[in-house]
């Protein structure tokens, strides 16, 4: 087994015992901090100018955005939810422009949102322990 192999080994039971015991709100952070991991690989792969890499980490992250909309509660969030809903679309439309465009300027500006985002759901969390 190489390296890379028992790293990926490693990552994948890690993170399977973390979602296993996580509250909604800790998946909701592991999934924005894999998302921004993502993010800065998208971002070298733009600047890289590997465009195959490139293009599946953009849509690695367009998925995991559309995983955290799709798990948004819109009977009881309110406005809030509304709001995060039109959040995740914004960056979902924007990293596929980035990709287009090649422009990681555009990635550095769905990454400041999402790390806003991320900040509020951690407020959250310690206000709820």
């Amino acid at each position: 087994m190489s390296y890379q192999e028992a790293y990926s080994s490693y990552h994948a039971t890690n993170l399977d015992a973390q979602t296993s015991r996580a509250s909604p709100i800790e998946l909701v952070l592991l999934l924005t901090d894999g998302l921004l991991e993502e993010l800065a690989r998208a971002r070298a792969h733009i600047v890289g100018k590997r465009y195959e890499a490139r293009a599946a980490s953009i849509n690695k992250c367009v998925d995991i955005i559309n995983g955290l909309s799709s798990s948004l509660d819109f009977e009881s969030g309110g406005q809030v939810v509304a709001n995060l809903a039109n959040l995740y679309e914004f960056c979902a439309t924007h990293l596929n422009a980035a990709g287009v465009k090649q422009d990681p300027k555009m990635v550095d500006e769905v990454v400041k949102i999402m790390t806003t985002i991320r900040q509020g759901w951690a407020g959250v969390q310690a206000r709820n322990g």
